[in-house]
Order: structure tokens, then C-alpha cells, then sequence
């Protein structure tokens, strides 16, 4: 069979229209002769009744008390009612579907409730249902621990669910509708001229969301890598075909000439503190005791640079004050620079060009940008700056690197 999968998320189905551009995406894929897999998110956003963030309000507004498990069991019912709706669309079309709550498509978890990890998917149910004719639809977000209890992936976990299937059931391709038409070279909302991509590698896109570009979870990009299933991000409002993500070797336009880029998009994240600890005189045991007590604490640290004089690194602004707390207790004295801002130069075509720095410094500097930290990987280059340079940064690097062409 050639299976294709296709995500929905909650933008996606909230209204009656938007569930119509829907129908006619399944519909388009059932006339290429796929059999089609639909995984679907909770309906709408925070406020709108099924949404996942209002459930978690609702939790909040009666008693805020409710253990792991059952919670995991109350949020699982926005991706019900999307599931069963969509079935009933589906089905009063002429388009025959069935669905399956994520343990009735075999994902099986652990127990981590909140932020469960798939550990197997058992796919025989959804290729009987699909040899049958039918469109098999499955609530994203979710699956079943060995001891039969409701689990959910966590934030981006319906991504999750769409790319797992897809490996579990070998298919050709898995597309993400969104209500964006495709990957950019930026946010749109900050860079009017943002061009979208055509086409990137998996680990220029996982780089992209983990560093703020909210279109796909990166951890889904990791499992459609792992698998070597190409994933298609597109807009749910239209036909446009939006972004292949695919390996690096397979990066061509469609005139099949290897397109020719260093830098392939800007991201950002923002709302990070830096902190600066210098280590006692005739104590060698710095990095260890610092990163140490941060882990006991569980707090989230990145954009590490450690050297003789001492350790730099960022939490989130939410997290500085009890860091630094911890830190003091211990004995240091760490200098926190609030309200700062990871700008991230990702392209996959960069490693080993000479000149790709000293054209993010130049574009900063240009704009009387102060960059505070810096570090490097083989397919991205981060810098750090005032938060209030935030949006300028992202500006003048797309410019200078000419991604609006």
C-alpha cells in the first residue's frame, strides 16, 4: 500500500470552514490513491471549548488538584471529540473513516504522564482498517502505558504521534497542515519580507524549532529522520505544496539542481538571562559544582561557554532568581544579565565556509548591536543579545544574508 500521513492541528479544525479545506485535503490525497492516515489535534485555542489549554483551566478552576494520570486522561478528550467529529464529516461526504483513540492505533508508552515517549506502535489494526478502504482517523497527542492507562505526549506530542505513525506504518510521506503556508526564513511578524522555504534538511528544520520556530516539534523531525520519512509542512487554507523537509543529500530545487545557500533561516528565542560565575580562589571544582546544583534544582540551562575564568551560561528569565539564589547559597557571586535573546543563524550549507561570522558581526555592529555570548555547531551559529536588540538582530541578519531573495 502507499500510506500517506496527514497531521491536523487544533487551528486547523476549529471552524466549520476550516474543517471543509480539511476534507477536501484527504479527499485530494484518496485521488492520488493513498491510503490515508489523519491525525488530528484538539480543536481551537485557549478559551475554545476543547482546546488542550482549556481543559488544563478547567483542571485549575476546580480544585487545580488533579493527579498526573487523571489528568492525562481529561486532556486525551480534546482529541476524542476532533477525532469523532471529523469522523462524521468524513463519513457524511461518502468517504468512509473510523477512529481510533491513540491506543486503539497501538501506541504504546511509558508511564511518564504529562510527557510520555513512545515505545513501540503496534500498526496491525489501522492496515487492516486502511486495506478495508477506510480513512483512519487517530486522536494525536496521546497513546497507552503497558498498564492500560491514558498517557500524553507533551506539548508538540500530535506532530509526535503523525511522524511515528509514519514510520511505523513505512509510509511514503507525512504532511503537516498548519494554518502557515510552509517553513520561512523567519518569523513573519517580525521580517515582512520572509521568504518560504521550498525545501530544508531535517536538522536545519530541527534546529529551527528547537530554537524558536514553532511550526513543527523537533522532536517528531528527529523520528521522520530516524526513519527516513520526507515530511511535508503545509497550509491547511490552501493547495500550495509548503516545505519538504528531507536529508541533506536530497536538498534540490525543482529543476533538480543543489540549491545554492549558506544560511537557510534566522530564529529566535527570547525571555533568557545570562549568568556569569567566576570560580573561588584555588577551587577548581566550578563547572562541576555549578551545573551540579542546577540539575538538583531542575533548571533548564543552555548556551554553555566554560573556560578558566569561569562558567557563562542561560535559563529562562522565569528561572534566573531561584538559580542565582541557589547559587549564592553556595558560596559565588553570579552576575545575571536579565531580558536577553538567543538569535540563531541556521543553514546547513555553512560548515567549513570561511566568513559566515565576521558577516553576523558586521551586520550587528552595523546596527550598534552588542553581542554578549556566541557559539557555534557545524549547521548553526547562536549569538546573544539585549533583548531589546532583539527583533533588529533578526532583521539585519536576514538581510545581510539576503534570505528575502
Amino acid at each position: 500500500m502507499r500510506i500517506l500521513v496527514q497531521k491536523f492541528g487544533g487551528t486547523s479544525l476549529s471552524t466549520a470552514e476550516a474543517r471543509t479545506h480539511v476534507i477536501e485535503h484527504i479527499q485530494d490525497a484518496l485521488n492520488q490513491e493513498y491510503k490515508t492516515v489523519v491525525v488530528v489535534s484538539a480543536m481551537g485555542r485557549r478559551g475554545e471549548p476543547y482546546a488542550t489549554d482549556t481543559l488544563l483551566d478547567w483542571i485549575g478552576q476546580n480544585g487545580n488538584n488533579l493527579p498526573a494520570r487523571e489528568r492525562d486522561m481529561l486532556l486525551c478528550c480534546g482529541e476524542f471529540i476532533s477525532a469523532a467529529t471529523l469522523c462524521s464529516l468524513l463519513n457524511a461526504e461518502g468517504i468512509p473513516a473510523v477512529a481510533l483513540t491513540g491506543a486503539q492505533a497501538g501506541i504504546l508508552t511509558n508511564d511518564e504522564f504529562g510527557n510520555a515517549q513512545i515505545v513501540s506502535i503496534r500498526p496491525g489494526r489501522m492496515l487492516e482498517l486502511l486495506e478495508q478502504g477506510n480513512v483512519v482517523i487517530v486522536a494525536g497527542f496521546q497513546g497507552e502505558s503497558a498498564t492500560g492507562d491514558f498517557t500524553t505526549l507533551g506539548r508538540g506530542g500530535s506532530d509526535t504521534s503523525a511522524t511515528a505513525l509514519g514510520a511505523a506504518l513505512n509510509a511514503e510521506l507525512v504532511e503537516i497542515f498548519t494554518d502557515v503556508s510552509g517553513i520561512l526564513t523567519a518569523d513573519p511578524r517580525i521580517v515582512e519580507d520572509a521568504k518560504p522555504l521550498s525545501v530544508v534538511s531535517y536538522m536545519e528544520i530541527c534546529n529551527m524549532a528547537h530554537l524558536g520556530a514553532k511550526v513543527i516539534h523537533p522532536r517528531a523531525v528527529e523520528v521522520a529522520m530516524n526513519a527516513g520519512i520526507p515530511v511535508r509542512v503545509r497550509s491547511t487554507f490552501s493547495k500550495d505544496k509548503g516545505t519538504l523537509v528531507t536529508h541533506a543529500d536530497a536538498l534540490r530545487n525543482e529543476s533538480g539542481a543543489v540549491q545554492d545557500r549558506f544560511v537557510t533561516g534566522i530564529a529566535h528565542v527570547a525571555h533568557i538571562s545570562q549568568i556569569r560565575v567566576a570560580p573561588q580562589e584555588g577551587s577548581y571544582d566550578l563547572q562541576l559544582n555549578v551545573f551540579k546544583a542546577m540539575a538538583r534544582q531542575r533548571i533548564s540551562v543552555d548556551f554553555i561557554n566554560v573556560n578558566p575564568s569561569g562558567v557563562v551560561y542561560t535559563v529562562f528569565d522565569h528561572e534566573a532568581e531561584r538559580a542565582a539564589e541557589t547559587l549564592q547559597g553556595m558560596g559565588y557571586t553570579p552576575h545575571i544579565t536579565p531580558n536577553c535573546a538567543k538569535v540563531s543563524i541556521i543553514g546547513a550549507g555553512m560548515n567549513g565556509v570561511p566568513g559566515i561570522m565576521a558577516h553576523i558581526v558586521e551586520a550587528l555592529t552595523e546596527e550598534d548591536i552588542q553581542i554578549l555570548q556566541s557559539a557555534d555547531s557545524n549547521t548553526t551559529i547562536w549569538v546573544l543579545v539585549q533583548g531589546d536588540d532583539m527583533v533588529k538582530a533578526v532583521r539585519a541578519l536576514h538581510r545581510k544574508f539576503e534570505l528575502h531573495r
